[in-house]
């Protein structure tokens, strides 16, 4: 049987783009072939460390063959509270899958994902917190993709 030859190429350039939090890890998906990212789903923390069983459970669905994650820093380009912990994560992810892993500044994107959500789509609060990390994590992917898109 013939495989669609657009189909494996996509799925050959599939990367996974993550928007790393204490309590929740959002998960968007994107391809360099279309240079588009679409969100994904969000994993809840477990003991404030990440899903590791969500995440495997996507790697093997979408069989990436790179990560991206967001790194957020200080308006000055300083680390915040929370960086060496995006940078631990960045180091499990490559220790336990094997997979390059690009970092991505985030800096104000959950803030550019939670106007998008309440101002363009009008969500409330409750639904406004479950989505806002994946759609974090699409527009730190979206960034990356356009970054690296193939010339």
């Amino acid at each position: 049987m013939k495989q669609d030859p657009l189909q494996s190429k996509t799925h050959d350039e599939t990367y996974l783009g993550f928007d790393f939090g204490s309590k929740k890890i959002g998960v968007a998906v994107g391809h360099l072939v279309t240079g588009i990212a679409s969100p994904l789903q969000t994993l809840r923390s477990i003991n404030q460390n990440p899903d590791w069983m969500g995440i495997s459970k996507l790697i093997n669905e979408w069989r990436p063959i790179g990560l991206v994650v967001g790194i957020s820093k200080q308006m000055d380009g300083t680390d915040n509270l929370i960086t060496p912990r995006m940078l631990k994560f960045c180091r499990q992810l490559e220790g336990r899958y094997q997979l390059p892993v690009h970092q991505q500044d985030e800096t104000l994107s959950t803030f550019e994902a939670k106007q998008m959500l309440f101002d363009e789509v009008n969500l409330s609060a409750t639904k406004l917190w479950a989505v806002q990390d994946q759609l974090a994590a699409q527009l730190i992917l979206q960034t990356w993709l356009n970054d690296n898109a193939p010339q």
